[in-house]
């Protein structure tokens, strides 16, 4: 009787809010099925779905770029002034008294799935090293084990997944003894997720059971740091501040103590690396100072006269890119959850697949439906301060994001052996070539040998002679 007056409740506040065919399959779900449903049902929050679908369903919301919209000041590669070159040995020599005393943790968002690689798991699975074909997961774990190595620290590894790999993610460390790491320094847990709508604002069914969600996008990770315990471990280890990367770019730098260091001596509460973007319009966000405050603006958002704008040496005005590699200090991530903030959602439209009023599967062939998700960069602006480092290209942005082309694992490999190459090549290592300049082996350098140029410099000894179509493989 009771089942049957909640469920009563629910289909006349569902239907008053358009939505009553969630529960168009009720008579042929069974108990389980059903008190399941009304879960999903009761937690989702109608006061913030009615803004969803005035502003990011029904229409696809206007993001405004401030009038006051300026460059970023970066860091740059090199110090620029003997003061400066002061500044980042301090800040390199303090960097890596935080990560010897423990209190730099790494942190990777890895909720996606390597269904667009043509991979059925978990993109962390997804094998790409040059000549061991090791997987994201393994090369993460291998750097957090040789950091731990070089300063004598424990540094612990805290892995985002979302509900549909969290379990399969688990089983991945497990059966790989957590790669070498303790199972106590490598912390996994789950985002939450946001229904999926079609074109008219209804929520999607998955199957007559289940209502169609995405994860919240990677600005989910602040919520779910505090929510599932993670944050509270940090602050049992005395952690201080998180590294954070996305899972799906294997050439991230996850400890650099010049970042770390510099994050540090300017009390900065959510930092960023940089690169100078390859074209005006390259698929990344653009930092800029909205009202002082450094901020990415998405480059689908950036208007066209400032995309192109130029200074007078021919540079782009707007030259910075966001790479998603960040500092972030626990104590933000810890206000900002206690005293309510929401990030803004970004919109996507995607091919979802759904149950129609019939019943039956759909697969769509086409993008039919809405996505909504946070971005991790939409943090910035509510940090105290943050400051902007500049990177390289090829030392610390290789993402696989394509089966094919650009951004994808052929590139990626390209830029992990162009990368070991050069390192090697900066010890005096002779590398061959192809007449197009490329390098013409293969070369993988194993975190236990070398994180960084300099470590190369202490192992000449241990490089073998390079010839042309060899396989190197360096630990």
């Amino acid at each position: 009787m009771c089942a049957e007056r909640d469920f009563n409740q629910i289909e006349r506040f569902l239907r008053g809010r358009n939505q009553a065919h969630l529960l168009s399959f009720w008579a042929q779900l069974n108990a389980a099925q059903r008190k399941n449903l009304l879960a999903q049902i009761r937690q989702l929050d109608f006061s913030q779905i009615d803004d969803w679908l005035a502003n990011y369903i029904k229409k696809a919301a206007f993001t405004a770029v401030a009038a006051d919209c300026a460059p970023v000041e970066p860091y740059g590669l090199n110090p620029d002034s003997l003061d400066q070159k002061r500044r980042y040995e301090q800040a390199g020599e303090l960097g890596k008294e935080l990560i010897s005393a423990g209190k730099v943790a790494a942190f990777v968002v890895a909720g996606g799935q390597g269904t667009r690689l043509g991979f059925d798991g978990p993109k962390g699975n997804f094998p790409i090293s040059p000549v061991k074909n090791k997987t994201l997961f393994q090369i993460f774990a291998e750097t957090i084990a040789a950091v731990s190595e070089k300063y004598q620290a424990v540094c612990p590894w805290y892995i985002m997944t979302s509900p549909f790999n969290y379990a399969e993610t688990k089983e991945i460390f497990r059966s790989n003894g957590y790669y070498g790491l303790g199972e106590n320094d490598v912390f996994i847990f789950q985002q939450a997720t946001l229904p999926n709508f079609d074109f008219d604002g209804k929520i999607l069914l998955a199957d007559k059971a289940n209502i169609a969600c995405s994860p919240d996008g990677h600005g989910g990770s602040f919520k779910a740091l505090y929510q599932s315990g993670a944050l509270e471990d940090m602050k049992k280890r005395g952690v201080g501040f998180l590294s954070y990367w996305q899972v799906d770019n294997p050439l991230v730098n996850i400890f650099d103590p010049l970042f770390i260091g510099l994050h540090a001596l300017d009390e900065a509460e959510m930092s960023s690396k940089a690169l100078i973007k390859s074209e005006p319009k390259e698929k990344i966000g653009n930092f800029c100072l909205v009202d002082g405050k450094v901020t990415v603006i998405e480059y689908s958002d950036l208007p066209a006269e400032l995309t192109e704008k130029r200074n007078p040496d021919g540079s782009l005005l707007f030259q910075l890119g966001s790479i998603a590699i960040h500092i972030i200090n626990c104590a933000f991530v810890e206000r900002i959850n206690t005293t309510g903030f929401s990030l803004p959602l970004h919109r996507a439209v995607k091919k979802i697949p759904h149950v129609d009023q019939q019943g039956r599967l759909i697969d769509p062939a086409e993008p039919n439906a809405i996505k909504l998700e946070s971005f991790v960069f939409d943090a910035l602006p509510l940090a105290s301060k943050s400051i902007v480092l500049e990177t390289l290209r090829s030392e610390e942005f290789a993402p696989i994001k394509n089966p094919t082309g650009p951004d994808s694992p052929e590139t990626t490999k390209q830029m992990l052996v162009a990368r070991a190459a050069a390192w090697l090549e900066s010890a005096g290592i002779t590398v061959p070539k192809k007449p197009d300049g490329s390098v013409g082996c293969l070369i993988e350098i194993a975190p236990s040998f070398a994180l960084e140029k300099n470590d190369v410099k202490d192992k000449v000894n241990q490089i073998p002679e390079i010839k042309p179509n060899d396989q190197i493989y360096l630990a």
